[in-house]
């Protein structure tokens, strides 16, 4: 087992379900923007500097999109773990993840000496 008890199970549970709500609707938020951006830019002649600071903006809001997106598959793999029983333990090493790291960041995949190893080898880890 995982070592938590039912009640920090339930709590990390709702804490990542409401995460993974908060991020969709953050998505969604970005899509219908985005749609609406696009569509105000297009009808407008801008100077070419106008345009650069445009790409720029979308760019950056493109990024921003898959930043919340990854965080997202993230949120949605550790939420899957509760189902079969191994969220809070490592996906390295195979033992438990400390409560203090999980209420930290409870889609952690990694106990804190294996992520610790993982950064200091370069490793973006699992």
């Amino acid at each position: 087992m995982n070592g938590l008890d039912a009640a920090q199970i339930s709590r990390l549970q709702t804490l990542l379900a409401r995460r993974r709500d908060a991020l969709l609707r953050q998505l969604e938020d970005d899509v219908a923007s985005a749609g609406l951006g696009a569509d105000a830019a297009s009808e407008i002649e801008a100077s070419p500097a106008d345009n650069a600071s445009l790409r720029t903006l979308n760019q950056l809001v493109s990024e921003a999109g898959e930043l919340k997106a990854a965080q997202l598959r993230t949120v949605k793999h550790a939420l899957a773990k509760f189902a079969d029983g191994s969220y809070g333990l490592c996906e390295y090493c195979g033992e438990h993840i400390g409560i203090s790291r999980l209420d930290a960041r409870p889609e952690a995949r990694l106990c804190i000496a294996c992520q610790t190893r993982m950064e200091k080898a370069g490793r973006p880890g699992p």
